[in-house]
């Protein structure tokens, strides 16, 4: 989930020679051999379509109607398949207990109302139980928790580690909690609704005012319009809640969250904090000092809660978590909530949701993240460039802009937010993706991450319906075809997957695979794309190269944007880049890494580097020097 940010970043040109953070790991061995840090690769799956093999894709279609996949559905078949398409993470989206329109009453969850339920699968940052799993997912609902046990087991035996959400900011309008353990509350159970901010309370209230439903616009029902007994356009929440995205209003906007509420971190109506605040110096300590800072500190009750969700999902071997919009939650409460989660388990993949490019140091730094979605910036460009009106140029600047949190910014290209590439609205093509992609995943340390179905050109354009296409449905019960034919009926073998499918799985194989195995994409980057765009004539903005390495690994890598024009460079490596690669005067070979099918002569005169490339259309190569 997201809001829209406008940001502009002054693009700089100049040629910028970046240390990354974990440059030192690598080189320090000097008496001893040790392990080099690798890129790790997350696999964004949403877990109720993966294994759903139903092609109906009625608009909102029912589970009979339209299938849905389950836990069981990641076979150990299916794990090792992604396992061996390069990824390192799963981040199993939808996984907590959110509101669905189905009846589950004989399990004893209550049912949810239309009203205030976006979709009839519901939206997985609606939750309705932290403490329980989505019923939907499981094979038995009585044994989801079980069922989802089991998948963590899996997972893990497959050689992989995994993610799932955690949305701090909101929690489902009805919010119940019924699994929560003895001794602990569910959200909002001993709250003050006679006030409307008290520090203590998880909700913001509007004493003496009933919540009311959305009005309706632009023919939207809810479930389409189907004669349903809960959707009356009536929901009793007395007093009314503030919405999640921060409306006051008691009747939301249709465009608001309406389905959400809002959670109160100690920060009062009129924007008090009512908590202690980071010292000065604090954005330069590590997790255990943030700790103890906290140890004893009063905090507000919802920090309590969401501290005490996290370690229970940890305890059960969940190796991490991604959080939805964490920039509308204060940055102190994430340094109480990661500290305690690293103090359980160090190793833990922190992934926040921010959109905010002023905020990314302080939540990386006080709020001590691992890592950002590098939207705002990289993202954009990007996809601005493979839409045909962007220029590589713009990357310079970008890198350069964060090349203190390079490592903290994970790349993507696609999410289950964003337009699948394939999508008209967005490329129109997946092989327009195939240079974006080489770029996004080698061009920093930082990890890199797809979703699903990505690897095999799916365009979303199914009508689910809440919502519209060009994104896979989050909201509702679908199919999704590419991905259907690789699956195979559950081979998960690519058996019914086009010539086209099958090739551009097999990219996204080579690339994933190289990237968790390089050791130079852990060290040193410089581009030298604004060095041939003033030495070389045919060099252009459609066109991006930079070099990285460490001592024992040398790429350089260069990508061809252009849907239309094949190229025929003779490329240059700046002399400082000769420099510190030690290469004296005389001809070098570079072997293509991704297909291992082309290979270059590089000179090296009068210590410069010269090499002919032949690009064809959407064409990228990483030539590893052959010393």
């Amino acid at each position: 989930m997201k809001t829209s940010l406008t940001f502009a970043i002054v693009m700089s040109c100049v040629i910028v020679n970046t240390t990354v953070a974990q440059k030192k790991a690598i080189l320090s061995a000097k008496t001893k051999v040790i392990a080099s840090p690798k890129k790790d690769v997350v696999y964004q799956v949403f877990t109720r379509l993966f294994g759903n093999k139903n092609t109906t894709n009625k608009p909102w279609g029912t589970i009979e109607e339209n299938g849905v996949g389950k836990f069981n559905d990641f076979t150990n078949k299916a794990l090792q398949e992604i396992k061996k398409l390069g990824v390192t993470y799963i981040w199993y989206t939808g996984v907590p207990h959110h509101d669905v329109i189905r009846d589950y009453t004989k399990y004893g969850i209550s049912n949810d109302d239309p009203d205030v339920v976006k979709g009839r699968a519901g939206s997985p940052y609606a939750v309705k139980d932290y403490y329980n799993v989505n019923p939907d997912l499981a094979e038995n609902p009585a044994n989801r928790l079980q069922e989802f046990e089991a998948l963590i087991e899996r997972t893990h035996k497959a050689g992989l580690k995994l993610i799932i959400d955690i949305v701090p900011n909101h929690v489902a309008r009805n919010y119940e909690g019924k699994s929560t353990p003895k001794g602990a509350e569910a959200f909002g159970a001993t709250d003050d609704k006679t006030v409307q901010y008290q520090v203590d309370n998880n909700f913001y209230y509007n004493p003496g005012e009933a919540f009311q439903v959305p009005e309706w616009r632009d023919g939207y029902l809810p479930l389409g319009g189907e004669n349903h007994p809960l959707a009356n356009g009536t929901f009793n929440e007395n007093p009314a809640k503030w919405t999640g995205n921060g409306s006051r209003l008691s009747q939301p906007n249709i465009n608001d969250w309406y389905e959400t509420v809002k959670i109160n971190y100690g920060v009062s109506h009129e924007s008090r904090k009512d908590f202690d605040e980071l010292t000065e110096g604090f954005d330069n300590e590590n997790y255990k000092t943030h700790f103890e800072f906290w140890k004893d500190k009063k905090v507000p009750s919802s920090w309590v809660k969401f501290k005490d969700i996290a370690l229970y999902w940890t305890a059960k071997g969940v190796d991490g978590f991604r959080y939805d919009m964490a920039e509308m939650v204060p940055v102190e409460f994430w340094s109480y909530m990661n500290a305690s989660i690293k103090m359980q388990n160090p190793d833990a993949f922190l992934l926040a949701e921010v959109y905010n490019p002023d905020m990314y140091r302080d939540y990386i730094r006080k709020g001590k993240m691992d890592y950002l979605y590098d939207k705002v910036a990289l993202y954009d460009t990007i996809k601005h460039i493979m839409k045909g009106h962007g220029w590589t140029d713009h990357i310079i600047g970008i890198q350069k802009y964060k090349a203190d949190i390079e490592h903290n910014m994970l790349h993507f290209l696609e999410n289950h937010d964003e337009q699948r590439i394939a999508s008209p609205d967005f490329a129109g093509s997946a092989e327009k993706g195939k240079p974006a992609m080489v770029v996004s995943a080698t061009i920093s340390t930082s990890p890199t991450m797809i979703y699903f179905g990505q690897e095999v050109g799916e365009p979303g354009a199914e009508n689910a319906g809440f919502g519209s296409p060009t994104r896979t449905s989050i909201f509702d019960y679908v199919g999704v075809p590419t991905h259907q034919r690789w699956m195979n009926d559950g081979k998960f073998d690519g058996g019914e997957s086009t010539i086209d499918e099958s090739e551009l799985r097999d990219f996204y194989k080579r690339l994933l695979n190289f990237t968790i195995k390089s050791e130079a994409l852990m060290g040193e980057y410089k581009e030298i794309h604004s060095y041939n765009r003033e030495k070389v004539n045919n060099y252009t903005r459609k066109l991006f190269s930079f070099v990285r390495w460490t001592k024992n690994e040398k790429l350089l890598i260069i990508s061809n944007f252009d849907s239309l024009v094949n190229y025929d460079l003779d490329l240059q490596i700046p002399s400082e880049v000769i420099a510190s690669w030690q290469l004296n005067d005389g001809t070098y070979l570079l072997e293509d890494q991704l297909y291992n099918k082309t290979s270059a002569k590089l000179i090296v005169k009068d210590g410069i580097g010269f090499t002919n490339i032949k690009l064809s259309t959407l064409e990228s190569f990483i030539f590893k020097l052959k010393e």
